[in-house]
């Protein structure tokens, strides 16, 4: 069984930076593709970022330029750092994991989930 665990949200101003991270266990964590999205209060799941098995990444254009995501093999941790932060990034942060090959940006292509970390942004 693979189990996600978040940290890392909080409360932030607008501009400022915060960096989220999700620790995986229960198999190998350098089979998995790595994603994070993000769901706010009345709105679908969307993407946010993805890291594939060898280090590729895909961003959604609303985070292109701001958000970074990172993988440390060692530590079984993906990372989302985000910077210049807006009212509009607020919401529950997602980490989910599939050993499906290169970035996805479906959910429904993702087999585990974490429980999710909330980031708020106050403007």
């Amino acid at each position: 069984q693979v189990q996600l665990v978040e940290s890392g949200g909080g409360l932030v101003q607008a501009g400022g930076s915060l960096r989220v991270s999700c620790v995986v266990s229960g198999r190998t964590f350098s089979w998995y593709m790595l994603g994070w999205f993000r769901q706010a209060p009345g709105k679908e799941r969307e993407f946010v970022a993805a890291i594939s098995q060898n280090g590729g990444k895909d961003y959604a254009d609303s985070v292109k330029d701001r958000f970074t995501i990172s993988r440390d093999n060692a530590k079984n941790t993906v990372y989302l750092q985000m910077n210049s932060l807006k009212s509009e990034d607020t919401a529950g942060y997602y980490c989910a994991a599939t050993r499906r090959l290169g970035a996805r940006r479906s959910a429904s292509e993702y087999d585990y989930w974490g429980q999710g970390t909330q980031v708020t942004v106050s403007s």
